[in-house]
């Protein structure tokens, strides 16, 4: 008896762990749901800072898998991916490659990346650098496992953004640059390329991978298109149009039942149907909403509702209805430039680039605000990483851990 106790408090435990892990962007399910969190029976005026380090610069989120933390980052002319005790800060490992790289002057302000966040799955780590390079770490020891250089000819316009898709033993990544690219999926174990799709260059969204109407499929923002491959065999199955201006595709779909929402800069904010009609894929309309609009900043679905941050207006949030495309609310205008968006079915943590941390009610009613923080001191684009009472937060160069007590 005392035995089975034992493995039924190891199995809570280990359940517990794994619901507070953050593997990947937009963590477990790439949708911005933070499955693990402790709501305080009263809030703090502010948090505690347990630790922070210097790690390097970029946007990539960091990831979080059991008590270790993994940043993807620049230092000097290398990118670096380091291991780090969650609970304490101490650097447990790092691994560097040299990868070289200038910044176009339209994205100059944001600096050399890199943008795209690790995915961690299997036990090892994966990664797509600012220019093209695809690498798999082991996670324990930080051994480089494999890697595929960049593609020749022209990178993206700002660099690569999108967050690597693991799905069963491949690795999916869009590799290439503008105007030419290839979705590709690798084997996790050794590199080997089992299929690619090779349309037109990569954008700046990340795949997902989802099933409608009984196929399982990858679907993604390319340079100028909504595209759905087999998850399979990689051939294609629907793609529409989706041209936005200055070729900025950065807004990763959301799976809504069996609807898909997305959206672009100055596309407003769509759900659309992918299903089989006489023999053929279509991605019809649902519904559309063109008050609101997302550019850098995902939505999140809390319930039936949508909650983002428009990019009209100089920055309003919104709540949208799931079910009609209705909008239900908007905020006052000018509220942010750039907002990183996680939550719960009832909270929402909302990250703007000034480095405040906002969290409020994912009420479908008004905009409902519980607490403001300060939690770094330089510019936040990353994505916050949520998890138990702990805030992990990534600015300019900097990851540190914040806690509600």
């Amino acid at each position: 008896m005392k035995d089975l106790l034992f493995i039924g408090l190891l199995f809570a435990s280990v359940q517990t762990a794994a619901a507070q892990d953050w593997p990947q962007w937009r963590g477990a399910n790439r949708d911005g749901h933070v499955a693990s969190f402790r709501e305080p029976s009263s809030w703090p005026d502010r948090l505690t800072s347990k630790w922070k380090i210097d790690v390097g610069s970029g946007y990539a989120t960091p990831v979080l898998v059991g008590n270790r933390l993994y940043l993807f980052t620049r230092q000097n002319d290398n990118e670096v991916m380091s291991c780090l005790d969650a609970e304490t800060g101490k650097l447990v490992w790092q691994t560097a490659y040299a990868a070289p790289f200038t910044i176009s002057p339209a994205a100059a302000r944001h600096g050399q990346g890199p943008k795209s966040t690790p995915t961690f799955a299997q036990g090892k780590l994966f990664t797509l650098g600012m220019g093209g390079v695809v690498t798999a770490f082991d996670a324990s020891s930080g051994k480089q496992l494999w890697q595929k250089p960049a593609p020749s000819g022209q990178p993206p316009l700002y660099g690569t953004a999108m967050s690597p898709l693991v799905d069963g033993n491949l690795v999916i990544v869009h590799v290439g640059g503008h105007n030419q690219g290839a979705l590709t999926a690798f084997d996790v174990n050794s590199g080997e390329v089992k299929w690619s799709w090779n349309g037109d260059g990569p954008g700046y969204a990340s795949p997902i991978v989802a099933t409608f109407d009984g196929t399982k499929q990858v679907i993604t923002f390319s340079q100028d298109n909504l595209v759905s491959v087999s998850a399979l065999t990689g051939e294609l199955l629907w793609q529409r149009e989706f041209k936005t201006r200055s070729t900025q595709n950065t807004v990763t779909p959301i799976v809504y039942r069996q609807t898909l929402i997305i959206s672009g800069l100055e596309k407003g904010v769509t759900a659309i149907t992918p299903r089989r009609q006489d023999g053929k894929w279509i991605a019809e309309n649902a519904w559309d909403n063109q008050e609101m609009s997302l550019y850098m900043s995902n939505a999140v679905i809390a319930k039936d509702t949508i909650f983002g941050l428009s990019s009209r207006n100089s920055g309003q949030y919104f709540a949208i209805d799931a079910r009609t495309g209705q909008t239900l609310w908007k905020s006052e205008p000018r509220q942010a430039t750039n907002a990183a968006i996680v939550g719960t079915d009832s909270l929402l943590f909302i990250l703007e680039e000034d480095a405040e941390l906002i969290v409020a009610r994912a009420n479908p009613q008004s905009m409902e605000i519980v607490r403001r923080f300060t939690v770094a001191d330089s510019s936040t684009w990353a994505q916050p990483v949520v998890a138990g009472n702990r805030v992990f937060i990534k600015d300019n160069s900097t990851v540190a851990l914040w806690t509600l007590n």
